[in-house]
C-alpha cells in the first residue's frame, strides 16, 4: 500500500516579484513536489492577477486569498490602522476556512502577518516559522533608540512576537548565529538557503570584472561599493565594476558623478533575464550589504568559481564564506578595508584563481540535494512528534 503524501501549505504574501524569498520558495516547493512526492500548496494574499516570477511546477497547488494588504503602502498613518484591522481579520478568516479544507500535516507560515494568528488554528497540522533575516532586521522598531515611544512599541512588539514564536513546533532560521540570537527559545533550528541552480556556463572565459548582484536599496551598501571604487579605480585601468538588480538607480547614479567614478567602468544594470551568464563572465564578485539574512548572491557568485569580497555584516556571509580559503571577509562598514581587499585581488590573478577553485568546490554544502534533506529530515520528526 502507498503511502499517503505528506502535505504541506506555505503561506507567504506574494510571488510575483523577483526577490529572494520568492525565488528561495518557488525553488523548495518545485524539489519537494518532483522528488519527495509531496502535495504542497503555497496559500497567497497578494497579486491575484499577476503572473509568477519563477517557474512554479505543475505538481505545485497556489491558492490567492486576495486579501490585498499593499493598499497599506497607500494610506495615512490613521486610514492604515482601520485597513490594516480590517484585511488581518479577513485574512484570518479565509486562511482558516481553506487550512480546515486542507487539512495539511504542516503549515509553514514565511512570518509576515499570519505569524499572529497561525497557530490558534485547529486544523490538524503542525505549524513552522521560516525566517530569512536576522533577528536584528526583522521588523526593528527599536533603530531610534532616540524615540522613547517607538522604542516602547518595538519591546512589547517583540515582547508579543516571541510568545507567537514559542508556539510554533519549530523555527528555522539560516545561521547558527541567528539560532543563537533567539536564545529565549528553545525550539530553533539552522537550515542554509539552497543554491538556486547547477551552472550551466562550464566553459565561459573570465573578464576583468567585479560584480555585485541585489537590489538599488540601502540595505545593500552600493554607496559604500562605490567609495570603495572610486579609491582604487585609477589603478586598474582595465578593470570595470558592474551591478545588476531591481530598483531605483538615480541615488547610485548620482554617487557616480559625486565621487567622480569614470562612468564607462560603472555600470548600473537592472534586472538581467541571465544572472548566471554574469557571474560567469565575472572574476571577482562583492558584497557590501549593511545586513543580510543569508546571501544568496554569495553562493550563486561561488558555484561559479568567482569568488566573493564580502562585508562580515549579520550574518549570512560569514556562515558561507571561509575567509582566505574561498573568499574574503571585510570588517562590517570598514570602506578602507573593502578598497583594500578588492586592490588586493585585481592585482593577484593567482590568488583569484585559488579562492575561486575552493569557491566551486566548497559551495556544494548548499546545493539542493543537501538542504532539501534537512528539510525532509525536520518535516518528519515534527509530523512524529506526538
Amino acid at each position: 500500500m502507498n503511502e499517503t503524501p505528506m502535505k504541506i501549505v506555505y503561506c507567504t504574501p506574494a510571488l510575483y516579484m523577483a526577490g529572494g524569498v520568492e525565488r528561495v520558495l518557488t525553488l523548495k516547493a518545485n524539489y519537494f513536489a518532483e522528488h519527495f512526492g509531496y502535495n504542497i500548496t503555497i496559500i497567497l494574499t497578494e497579486g491575484k492577477d499577476k503572473p509568477l516570477f519563477y517557474p512554479l511546477s505543475s505538481k505545485v497547488n497556489i491558492i490567492n486569498l486576495d486579501i490585498g494588504f499593499e493598499e497599506l503602502w497607500n494610506c495615512n498613518f490613521t486610514k492604515k490602522i482601520f485597513v490594516y484591522l480590517r484585511k488581518q481579520r479577513l485574512y484570518k478568516k479565509r486562511l482558516r476556512n481553506e487550512l480546515l479544507q486542507l487539512r495539511p500535516d504542516i503549515t509553514v507560515s514565511l512570518l509576515r502577518r499570519e505569524i499572529n494568528f497561525i497557530t490558534s488554528i485547529k486544523d490538524g497540522s503542525k505549524k513552522i516559522g521560516e525566517m530569512h533575516v536576522n533577528r536584528a532586521n526583522y521588523r526593528n522598531f527599536e533603530a531610534n533608540e532616540t524615540n522613547f515611544v517607538k522604542s516602547l512599541f518595538g519591546k512589547w512588539w517583540m515582547f508579543r512576537l516571541i510568545g507567537k514564536l514559542h508556539q510554533l513546533n519549530k523555527l528555522v532560521v539560516l545561521t547558527e548565529k541567528d539560532k543563537e540570537a533567539w536564545s529565549e527559545l528553545n525550539n530553533v533550528i539552522s537550515i542554509s538557503n539552497p543554491l538556486s541552480f547547477t551552472p550551466k556556463y562550464c566553459n565561459q572565459s573570465k573578464e576583468k570584472r567585479v560584480i555585485a548582484v541585489g537590489r538599488y536599496c540601502h540595505e545593500k551598501g552600493y554607496d559604500h561599493l562605490l567609495q570603495a571604487w572610486a579609491k582604487i579605480q585609477e589603478g586598474f585601468p582595465e578593470w570595470r565594476l558592474e551591478i545588476f538588480g531591481d530598483g531605483d538607480r538615480t541615488t547610485y547614479e548620482q554617487l557616480i558623478d559625486d565621487y567622480h567614478i569614470i562612468p564607462k567602468r560603472c555600470i548600473l544594470h537592472g534586472r538581467t533575464p541571465d544572472i548566471e551568464l554574469e557571474y560567469a563572465k565575472s572574476s571577482i564578485a562583492v558584497c557590501s550589504s549593511r545586513f543580510e539574512g543569508f546571501g544568496l548572491s554569495i553562493i550563486e557568485a561561488m558555484a561559479y568559481g568567482t569568488p566573493v569580497i564580502s562585508y562580515d555584516c549579520p550574518w549570512g556571509p560569514s556562515s558561507i564564506i571561509k575567509d582566505g580559503e574561498d573568499g574574503l571577509l571585510v570588517s562590517n562598514g570598514n570602506i578602507i578595508e573593502l578598497s583594500k581587499k578588492l586592490s588586493f585581488l585585481l592585482s593577484n590573478t593567482n590568488e583569484v584563481k585559488r579562492l575561486g577553485n575552493n569557491a566551486r568546490q566548497n559551495v556544494q554544502r548548499f546545493s539542493m540535494d543537501v538542504i532539501a534533506k534537512q528539510w525532509k529530515a525536520l518535516f518528519e520528526s515534527v509530523t512524529n512528534d506526538k
